[in-house]
């Protein structure tokens, strides 16, 4: 009977290990341990064998049932786990925050201008200056050799802000109060580049807008001359324009320079494009700015960025940098 009992026990744990689900490991410890299976009805022979066999086939029985519950434990906790993993793969949930795909963008033509004339005047020895926008009167115009009543306060057609005294405070008209700044905040040697928004009454057409661009370029050292200006316009042509290019000055006047020139530009093609203004900084401005011009000179000139914008991407309407046409900055 103990040949019987191992034959039982070896069939029922074979049973076991082939369970698959917990539903087949369910019906196995029905069939191996239930009321008709072969372990329970070998239990019930038990009174039919000689009483001195009859110990011996008890303890055998009762370690044949406790290996099958132990393997049925085991293999129901390896069935459980294993459903459970394979239900928690089948409820995932892929919460991974995706951006939506998107065409890169790049810096408007007009910040493309502006970057490339800082890096051409920081190759030349410059340093980048920023100034407000918002400025007092007396930087604007006053320390800038344009006192009040100067008719030529009439061609910035000024925006004022309220703010502190009437006509005290405006929106600047240009990006020349960043030099009076950097004089009043350094000592000589200066050589600064300022570029900025500015800020004027004008009507919006192919060439004006009320929200434009300058930069500004600004020397003070021992000894400086015309012909430094002049050296310097025609370097930064070359290196801005490319081969081919050339400038020139032609006589002008500006309250804050003296003598003031305009200076245009030579295409390839041999036409010429008037680009700015320029010329000595005026005494005035220099002692403004707290520097004697006794023991220092300079020179300024200013031009337009959205202008080489223009000129540099082939666009014939200012307005074009406004409107922000996605169909528009694409080309550039």
């Amino acid at each position: 009977m103990i040949d019987q009992i191992t034959r039982q026990a070896d069939e029922a744990a074979a049973a076991v290990e082939s369970a698959a689900t917990l539903a087949d490991l369910q019906q196995v410890e029905s069939d191996q341990l239930g009321r008709s299976a072969p372990l329970t009805l070998s239990k019930r022979q038990l009174g039919s064998i000689p009483v001195e066999n009859r110990k011996e086939a008890g303890r055998a029985l009762n370690e044949a049932r406790r290996r099958v519950e132990s393997m049925l434990e085991d293999r129901r906790r390896t069935l459980a786990d294993a459903e459970r993993a394979s239900r928690l793969v089948a409820e995932r949930l892929d919460l991974t925050e995706v951006p939506p795909a998107v065409e890169a963008g790049h810096a408007h033509i007009v910040t493309q201008a502006w970057e490339e004339l800082e890096d051409v005047f920081v190759g030349m020895g410059y340093e980048v200056a920023e100034g407000p926008e918002v400025e007092t009167d007396w930087h604007n115009f006053d320390a800038l050799n344009i006192p009040a009543g100067h008719p030529a306060r009439d061609e910035f057609d000024t925006i004022y802000v309220n703010h502190g005294k009437a006509g005290s405070t405006l929106l600047r008209t240009h990006t020349s109060p960043v030099q009076i700044r950097a004089m009043q905040q350094s000592e000589p040697p200066i050589y600064i580049v300022a570029p900025g928004r500015v800020f004027r009454r004008d009507t919006a057409d192919a060439t004006h807008m009320p929200v434009f661009h300058q930069i500004e370029g600004l020397v003070i050292d021992k000894g400086i001359s015309l012909a430094d200006l002049a050296g310097t316009i025609e370097v930064f042509t070359e290196r801005y324009f490319g081969p081919g290019f050339s400038s020139r000055l032609r006589p002008n006047h500006f309250p804050f320079t003296e003598p003031s020139a305009e200076f245009d530009i030579q295409r390839p093609d041999g036409s010429w494009l008037e680009l700015g203004g320029c010329g000595m900084v005026h005494p005035d401005v220099l002692r403004a700015g707290g520097v004697n011009p006794e023991q220092w000179s300079g020179f300024a000139f200013g031009f337009g960025i959205d202008r080489l914008a223009l000129m540099k991407f082939g666009v014939d309407d200012l307005r074009e940098l406004f409107t922000n046409d996605v169909r528009f900055l694409r080309q550039f």
